[in-house]
C-alpha cells in the first residue's frame, strides 16, 4: 500500500480517525494491521493514510457515505472499536468529510 492514497477524481469521503494512544501495545499493532486488510476489502473502500507521532492521525476514504455506515458496523471493526475504548486510546475523534477537490504530484 502506497503511503498517500491513490484517490479518484472527486467528489469521495474521507474518515479521519485522530487519536491519543494508552501506554504499551496491548494487541494494537496486530489489529491495526487486521483492520487495514479488512477495510481495504470493503465495498466503497478507496485507500488509507496513517501517521503516529505524539498523536495518530488515519484518514481512510470511501466512495459514498453508505460505505462508512457498513464498514463502521462490520462485526470485526466494532471489537476492534471496543478494545479501543478499553484499552488502547486515551482520547479520540472521528470526523467525516466530503472530498470536493485533490490536487498534487
Amino acid at each position: 500500500m502506497s503511503l498517500i492514497a491513490d484517490t479518484p477524481k472527486p467528489p469521495y469521503y474521507a474518515v479521519i480517525f485522530t487519536s491519543l494512544r494508552t501506554e504499551g501495545d496491548n494487541g494494537y499493532a496486530q489489529m491495526a494491521d487486521r483492520m487495514v486488510e479488512l477495510a481495504s476489502k470493503q465495498p466503497g473502500f478507496l485507500g488509507l493514510e496513517s501517521a503516529r507521532e505524539e498523536v495518530g492521525i488515519t484518514v481512510s476514504y470511501w466512495s459514498d457515505l453508505e460505505s462508512i455506515k457498513q464498514w463502521k458496523a462490520d462485526v470485526e471493526h466494532q471489537e476492534a472499536q471496543r478494545l479501543g475504548h478499553e484499552r488502547w486510546y486515551s482520547s479520540f475523534k472521528t470526523r467525516i468529510s466530503k472530498v470536493e477537490r485533490d490536487y498534487g504530484i
